[in-house]
């Protein structure tokens, strides 16, 4: 397939894609950025597009997606009143991810690999269980770093979308693949712009 056979594909998929889904997507691409910026408004964005997409998915019958965006919306939720530390007071500040945080991310990425690899092998027929469950448990440890504003966030959601970009282009889901490249520039930066956010907060603590 050459290159102008796949802008084709592209075309084609974009074209084809039902207004819920540009809206999810362009939400989607907004909590990203916001996130980027460290505003928690990131969480309205992403709630919406994660209700638009559990819509889309329900019409299309992917059930085990809709199980996965479920964990999103719990995950995003759970973030937007973490942020706002229950109190209203000073938002909880960007932090590295302690000892404990790891051995929690570990839990999840096995944990969650595990458990989707058997289901998606067992219950489903997907013909790419051990990269659909790869890509969906590390992106589920991503999710509960950014919730509790962790630094190292970034860097699990970019080892799921890392992996995310080839397994959609495979799927010949050329539009997804595509965006979720955008995605892990965003998030490349992201981890850069939140370090120096980071930095520069502790510099005004201990002035």
């Amino acid at each position: 397939m050459n290159t102008f056979e796949i802008l084709e594909k592209v075309q084609e998929a974009f074209v084809q894609t039902s207004w819920l889904e540009r809206i999810a997507v362009v939400c989607g691409i907004c909590q990203v950025l916001l996130s980027k910026k460290n505003k928690i408004s990131n969480y309205f964005f992403g709630i919406v597009s994660i209700l638009l997409t559990i819509s889309v998915l329900y019409s299309a019958k992917l059930y085990a997606e809709i199980l996965l965006n479920l964990y999103y919306l719990t995950m995003s939720v759970y973030g937007w009143w973490y942020w706002k530390n229950r109190t209203n007071a000073q938002p909880v500040s960007i932090t590295r991810a302690s000892k404990k945080d790891w051995t929690v991310v570990l839990s999840i990425v096995v944990g969650g690999y595990v458990l989707l690899f058997l289901f998606l092998h067992y219950v489903t027929d997907s013909d790419v269980p051990m990269l659909d469950a790869f890509v969906s448990s590390t992106a589920w440890a991503g999710m509960w770093l950014l919730a509790k504003r962790k630094l190292e966030n970034w860097i699990l959601l970019n080892i799921s979308n890392f992996v995310a970009v080839p397994l959609l282009f495979y799927k010949e889901l050329y539009l997804f693949s595509l965006l979720t490249f955008v995605l892990f520039v965003i998030a490349f930066f992201g981890y850069f712009e939140w370090k120096k956010i980071m930095k520069t907060s502790t510099r005004h603590a201990h002035a």
